[in-house]
């Protein structure tokens, strides 16, 4: 049964005064087809920035993708690409899916009555 990963920025903190963003609320929901089973991993990624950097984005121009290549890069461990750190946590969540599919397979719910 497939697993499908779903990422999201739920909020952010930012300075009204230059539009820099300070906090981001992020979540990650892995589920099997049917719904049953889900996993989740979630928190908040402290930033510090510098409104006059070249790569400095002001919170007007952020996109989703943007934000989540900062949560991305902040799960890097050792020598890991941010690619690499999305790919490890979306597959250890796919595992905890997946166990609970096979714990679930093995169980039953009910009264013999």
């Amino acid at each position: 049964m497939a697993v499908t990963t779903t990422w999201t920025v739920n909020d952010m903190q930012r300075n009204d005064s230059d539009g820099g963003v300070t906090l981001v609320y992020w979540s990650l929901v892995a589920k099997n087809d049917s719904g049953d089973e889900s996993a989740s991993d979630g928190g908040k990624l402290r930033l510090t920035y510098d409104a006059s950097a070249s790569s400095f984005v002001p919170y007007a121009d952020l996109t989703s993708s943007t934000v989540l290549g900062w949560v991305y890069d902040s799960l890097k461990e050792g020598n890991e690409t941010a690619d690499e750190a999305k790919a490890r946590v979306e597959s250890e969540r796919t595992a905890k899916v997946n166990a609970q599919i096979t714990k679930n397979a093995d169980t039953s719910n009910g009264v013999p009555w």
